[in-house]
């Protein structure tokens, strides 16, 4: 679950370039460097900040109004208000030392706290512009809280003692887009990464190209599995196959009529499933991931090879890297730092379930449109089998960092190939199953989802 971890995973060990991985080829990189570098010389690492930083300004009102269309002259506060609040989480950051001890000790918990008490104040404001300004600045505030959360830990480490406002704009909206997940993390991380020399920034570049080109690709094959395997009326190759397909049902389509499908079937649909999902969140990761490269920033990719994994924690740093990110910096790191420092183990697995539990589920809760609107029950509604997913996992989770560990000290020989393609098998029918529980939707309920697990194997 760390994060050593998960850097490994995102990136491959140095080794002799293949014709695909061109963005690695010297020579490439030289000629990039030397015909295209040259022309966007102007754009040195400061220039494109600020270029980024304007960009971020109007994708950020753009963002609010989008909240605040057809609302009335009032409601339009939400936009400096917005910005006002990110700019006193910058003048936190820069004078961190100097804020109470309380927020020292706790910022992330202050942090959504405001945040909290923003979307509860929406709930009870009567109907009118205050209430439509407040959904606003919640929703505004819902994409920004992780990265604000970001922008506090680089000031709590000190970093952001001597930067600019607009030194941090450009990763609150970015112009990559992304989701409520911060691709890219934070300011640490991102500056980090930054290219700062012409070679340096020819290399982000080509990796960018590529792994758009890769993302392009698994776009391409989603489109045919879709239209081949499940006769997905949304793909655009099911009208040129005339109906024709091999009529296996999506997962969610199976859990709603179980009834009349073959076990073989049955089983083969719950491992498309996770293949769908991974190559879904790899083809739209690799996109943003892919546009920060070109914006000069050689980061990780969000997904590398996840059906590749051979246990379980490995599958989960491989999977949605900056989403596990964000677990282990607010969630993992935190309780592992405080909690059950006499026992290693049970530090481990607190950690653990506070990352893959409680911060997995407060994601996924806040960001359900009915809590923003206050309908708790329907919120849990939509979320109480993935409560029990989020257990599940983190048992998963622990037992295999558990596991790696005492492997680590032990001197036994590498698995052959077969033992490998067993573990392989083994984390893909793990994930398989806890998905069962994870895929959206309020109908079909906890019992339904286990019902029909259990007719997997004939109970």
């Amino acid at each position: 679950m760390s994060a050593g971890v998960g850097a490994v995973a995102a990136r491959p060990a140095a080794r002799t370039p293949t014709l695909l991985q061109f963005h690695e080829r010297p020579a490439v990189i030289a000629w990039w460097a030397a015909r295209v570098a040259p022309a966007l010389a102007y754009l040195d690492a400061g220039r494109r900040r600020q270029l980024l930083a304007i960009a971020a300004v109007y994708l950020g009102v753009h963002r609010i109004a989008e909240s605040l269309h057809g609302a009335a002259r009032p409601a339009w506060l939400a936009v400096p208000v917005v910005f006002g609040f990110v700019y006193a989480c910058y003048r936190a950051a820069v004078r961190f030392g100097g804020l109470p001890v309380a927020v020292r000790r706790r910022p992330q918990l202050v942090l959504h706290g405001i945040f909290l008490a923003v979307v509860v104040a929406a709930w009870t404001v009567p109907p009118g512009w205050c209430r439509r300004g407040l959904v606003a600045v919640a929703a505004t505030l819902l994409f920004l809280v992780w990265r604000l959360g970001y922008m506090l830990m680089a000031g709590q480490r000190g970093k952001a003692a001597s930067t600019r406002f607009a030194d941090h704009l450009f990763y609150l909206f970015p112009l990559w887009r992304g989701t409520n997940t911060p691709y890219g993390k934070g300011f640490d991380y991102l500056t980090r990464s930054e290219a700062t020399t012409p070679e340096a920034f020819a290399r982000a570049q080509l990796a960018g190209i590529r792994l758009i080109g890769l993302g392009l690709v698994w776009r391409a094959v989603i489109e045919v599995m879709g239209a081949v395997v499940y006769g997905d009326p949304d793909s655009l190759l099911t009208p040129l196959l005339g109906g024709r397909h091999l009529g296996i049902p999506q997962l969610r389509d199976l859990l709603r009529a179980p009834d009349g499908v073959a076990l073989p079937i049955a089983w083969l649909s719950l491992y498309l499933e996770l293949v769908w999902s991974v190559l879904r969140l790899a083809a739209k990761g690799h996109v943003f991931v892919g546009v920060l490269r070109l914006c000069g920033f050689y980061v990780f990719r969000n997904t590398y090879k996840p059906l590749l994994a051979e246990s379980v924690v490995e599958f989960w740093n491989r999977y949605y890297y900056y989403f596990k990110e964000l677990l282990v910096e607010f969630f993992f790191y935190p309780t592992f730092v405080r909690r059950f420092r006499r026992s290693p183990r049970l530090r481990i697995v607190a950690a653990t379930f506070a990352a893959a539990l409680v911060g997995n589920m407060y994601y996924h809760t806040i960001e359900q449109p009915t809590f923003l609107a206050g309908r708790l029950a329907a919120t849990w509604n939509v979320l109480h089998s993935r409560a029990f997913y989020c257990v599940v996992l983190a048992a998963g989770i622990s037992i295999s960092m558990l596991r790696e560990q005492r492997r680590r000290g032990a001197t036994a020989p590498l698995p052959g190939g077969m033992r490998r393609v067993l573990r392989i098998a083994g984390v893909w029918t793990f994930f398989a199953f806890i998905h069962v529980w994870a895929v959206p939707g309020s109908t079909p309920g906890f019992a339904a989802r286990t019902r029909f697990v259990l007719s997997l194997f004939g109970l």
